[in-house]
């Protein structure tokens, strides 16, 4: 499978059973599964959603959004949880309008989850753990 490396963009090839063998990216060294939630921008978004075949779970958030900011450990226990079955990242859409535009970001926060760049499931609102988790597992 691909993979992009959240450091340094780098693709990366990974055979499917080693995925859990603590892989590192070829060019940076740094391991390519850390439970670390990306930060998705214009220049990142290609690489790390498009190219890779893991699915990622966004976060469209802002830092005024109350729900936003309550829901965010949970979404930072997912990453811990969940990798490498998925990928963790968040879109401030204050910074990056554009892409929020790009995916018609109506109500925050709101979740995608994307693999090989194909939306495959969207929820809108906050979520409290056990339904985010449920959500994830369907």
């Amino acid at each position: 499978m691909l993979l992009a490396c959240q450091h340094c963009l780098q693709l990366n090839r990974i055979a499917d059973d080693r995925i859990n063998d603590s892989p590192v990216c070829g060019k940076c060294r740094k391991a390519l599964f850390s439970a670390y939630v990306s930060e998705l921008n214009s220049h990142n978004f290609n690489a790390l959603v498009e190219r890779s075949d893991i699915p990622m779970v966004v976060d469209f958030w802002a830092s005024w959004c109350g729900p936003c900011m309550n829901f965010a450990p949970t979404f930072a226990q997912a990453a811990h949880e969940f990798e490498p079955t998925f990928r963790f990242a968040k879109v401030n859409t204050e910074i990056e309008a554009a892409l929020a535009q790009r995916f018609a970001i109506r109500s925050i926060p709101t979740l995608m989850i994307f693999k090989e760049g194909k939306l495959l499931a969207q929820q809108s609102g906050a979520l409290p753990k056990s339904a985010f988790y449920q959500w994830l597992k369907t």
